[in-house]
């Protein structure tokens, strides 16, 4: 065993995940290998995996997680004896958590979320599954799947309490065959729930809870108590701290006046008293703190009930769970019952038994109390539900601007301490598509990033460089998927030659964006989108990524035969959905690669009509009823003539920039920016090879010199530098890929478009 001084581990890729970094010299004097098990004695005894530190950190810290820290009972700088330890194969595991968790969570994804952990008897663990090094097997994105759809954006927040566990005595490990349950009553508890959630960011609701006028109840955090022993009451948010939400706040509190205090007034006029409203917006745009804000300026009660949290139910459970909830807001009239995600408990894709007798026990609420549901998704609710006897009003909360989120991020570091040099009308603009919840997350990282900066000083401050740095952690919740593209710190100005493609492309893409008060001005709709189209190899996607990191852009990047699915209707879905989250994250833009599969000629597809629909679809997406505002499109193909030509006429894809194959002076500038990191020898002339190299694209440029760059390390491991010789071999190896036959047909298809 070894006594080490506990950090906290400066990766945000170990934050909650039981994990510890030791140097490689320490896991060698204890003899153990990356991801073995270690004893961790502090205040408690807990166990953990161990890998080596990533840098050359001196090797009589340990670096561990946040959880960790907690569960060994003792504060950063303390000793901690790090030793060996065996780990057995658990039978059993039983656990406690929030009621949100126990009753959206079956035994079996708990158990897929905990497979690989080392877990000691009294030790809180989160959600987050093994993803460091996952044991074979295991399948972590059909994990985090089913923990997102269960609980919520949220899930990641979740901390466990291990209660018992099979054997006994020591640290276990869950395999696929440990059987994983809740403690006793953790499913079907009476204990009032426990609803987290903190300044303007968007909680995430835990079962029912019941508040008065004067606050919320508001989760402490604590892992593994009943929540009637967690739960606490905090002042609600302010609604002037509703930031961009004003309008709608006057409305929903007008509706509250005339519901609460003038029943008889909209009964002698002929108007049902019962309020009944749906709140729609995006993910984390704080549509539940919205309501309770509103609601307190009212003074009436919050009856909060999680949507999820009841669909896992009997159907006659979950009606008794919703007609306690209106019994206790009756109690406590004026009230309000906030019924949030409701799309999860009364879906348009189906009708699930549970969803008619709620139908039936919301329809019977008593006067009094007031209906508000909550949904990012609202055309997946049971249009039963938006009937005029049930919800017949709607509110939309709408994306913060960049005006919207300066104000957002000055109310969320009121309290914090920060530098002189912070700029936040900067940190606005540079979070494009980012809601209440994303900023949130923000602030969270840049503290993080600062705590870390200034461990021994004695008024820590979070500065300018720790918000920037955090932008490259925190993702907004509408792209926090596969199908984004990362710039890498690209811009337009790393792009050599081009220049008419450049500025064709800062027009028609950058200019909507950056100066709409330009086009309103001159009384000109900007342009919807524009067509990449060239020969393969050419720089499409590079000059994409650039474009992106110079507007600094959400960017949605899908190609073409990726939203194309056999089954009826879902590349329709899949068309519509990757709209809608464009939308939601404007500014943004949508790539789509190769698009020539994804919107060919009608009518000549012998795909039983699918490319058909997908095409009318696309076409509606991008011209149809509803404006597409903020979100531009482009396109990329290397076959312009098989894009149906209702996709490229005005207010779609209308405006076409070629991509030409460079000529010698634009290979001459491909071949310095690929060379720019490689040390090339005073023999090499890059003018001159460029004038050799006709026919060559920008890729096999790269290539060339990524394959002299090799043919250097075959002679020597220990070459310090690329000659002439070594480029000449390689041309040998890379050899031009533009293909005569391609280009002539392209060149003709740009002239006629010219024309």
């Amino acid at each position: 065993m070894i006594t080490l001084t506990a950090r906290l581990s400066p990766s945000a890729l170990d934050t909650r995940r039981g994990v510890v970094r030791l140097h490689p010299e320490v896991l060698d004097a204890l003899g153990l290998r990356a991801w073995d098990a270690v004893r961790l004695t502090g205040a408690r005894v807990t166990a953990a995996l161990a890998a080596a530190t990533a840098g050359d950190g001196p090797p009589g810290v340990v670096l561990v997680d946040d959880v960790t820290l907690s569960n060994l009972g003792v504060v950063e700088g303390a000793e901690v004896v790090v030793a060996p330890v065996d780990v057995a194969a658990a039978r059993s595991v039983t656990v406690a958590g929030s009621r949100l968790a126990g009753t959206s969570l079956t035994p079996e994804t708990l158990r897929m979320a905990l497979t690989g952990k080392v877990l000691t008897v009294g030790d809180a663990v989160s959600l987050l599954p093994q993803d460091l090094a996952p044991p074979p097997g295991s399948d972590v994105s059909a994990t985090r799947r089913k923990l997102s759809n269960a609980i919520g954006m949220t899930w990641t927040n979740e901390l466990l309490t291990i209660t018992s566990a099979d054997p006994a005595g020591g640290p276990v490990a869950v395999q696929p065959s440990t059987v994983v349950g809740w403690r006793d009553g953790a499913r079907t508890g009476d204990a009032p729930a426990v609803v987290s959630g903190s300044g303007t960011n968007a909680g995430t609701n835990a079962g029912t809870t019941v508040t008065t006028g004067a606050g919320v109840a508001a989760g402490t955090g604590s892992v593994g108590a009943s929540a009637a022993e967690v739960e606490v009451t905090t002042p609600a948010v302010p609604v002037a701290d509703l930031v961009g939400q004003q309008e709608a706040a006057k409305r929903l509190a007008e509706w509250f006046d005339l519901t609460f205090s003038h029943p008889e007034l909209l009964a002698r006029l002929g108007a049902a008293p019962r309020l009944a409203a749906l709140i729609s917006g995006p993910e984390g745009v704080g549509k539940a703190t919205f309501v309770r804000a509103v609601a307190q300026g009212a003074e009436a009660t919050v009856v909060e009930v999680a949507a999820p949290s009841i669909a896992v139910l009997e159907a006659n459970a979950a009606a008794q769970r919703v007609a306690d909830a209106l019994g206790r807001a009756q109690a406590q009239s004026p009230a309000v019952l906030v019924l949030t995600d409701v799309e999860a408990l009364l879906p348009a894709a189906s009708a699930p038994p549970v969803a008619t007798v709620v139908l039936d026990a919301l329809r019977a609420r008593p006067d009094g109390v007031a209906l508000v549901v909550t949904s990012a998704h609202p055309e997946a609710i049971d249009p039963r539900l938006r009937v005029p006897e049930l919800v017949d009003r709607e509110l939309v909360l709408p994306l913060p601007d960049g005006k919207a989120r300066t104000e957002l991020l000055r109310v969320l570091l009121r309290d914090v301490p920060v530098e002189s040099d912070v700029d936040l009308g900067v940190i606005a603009d540079r979070t494009p598509g980012f809601v209440a919840a994303d900023l949130v997350a923000l602030r969270r990282e840049a503290a993080l990033r600062a705590a870390l900066r200034q461990r021994d000083v004695d008024e820590p401050r979070v500065g300018q460089a720790d918000l920037v740095g955090a932008l490259e952690i925190v993702r907004p919740i509408s792209m926090s998927t596969s199908d984004t593209l990362r710039t890498g710190g690209l811009t337009l100005d790393d792009v050599g030659d081009m220049t008419e493609v450049k500025q064709a492309l800062t027009e028609a893409a950058l200019w909507p964006l950056q100066y709409p008060d330009s086009f309103a001005r001159l009384g000109v709709a900007p342009p919807r989108g524009l067509l990449l189209y060239g020969p393969p190899g050419c720089g499409k996607t590079f000059l994409v990524r650039a474009l992106a990191g110079t507007g600094r852009l959400n960017v949605l990047s899908v190609k073409g035969a990726e939203l194309m699915d056999k089954f009826v209707g879902e590349s329709e879905r899949a068309v519509r959905e990757l709209f809608r989250r464009a939308a939601e994250a404007a500014p943004a833009m949508v790539f789509l690669d190769e698009v020539d599969a994804l919107a060919p000629r009608r009518g000549q597809s012998s795909d039983s009509g699918v490319s058909d629909r997908v095409v009318a679809a696309l076409l509606t997406e991008m011209d149809g009823v509803e404006p597409l505002r903020d979100v531009i499109v482009l396109g990329a193909t290397n076959r312009p003539e098989l894009v149906d030509p209702a996709l490229l006429r005005p207010g779609r894809l209308e405006r076409l920039v070629y991509v030409p194959p460079p000529d010698a002076e634009a290979r001459a500038e491909i071949l310095r920016a690929s060379s720019r990191n490689t040390p090339l020898a005073s023999d090499v002339d890059l003018d001159a090879l460029a004038e050799e190299l006709d026919g060559y694209s920008a890729a096999d440029c790269a290539a060339l010199i990524r394959e002299a760059a090799l043919t250097a390390m075959r002679e020597s491991l220990s070459a310090a530098e690329v000659t002439g010789a070594h480029l000449a071999s390689a041309r040998e190896a890379v050899r031009p890929s533009l293909d005569p036959a391609q280009l002539a047909t392209l060149a003709a298809y740009a002239k006629s478009r010219e024309r």
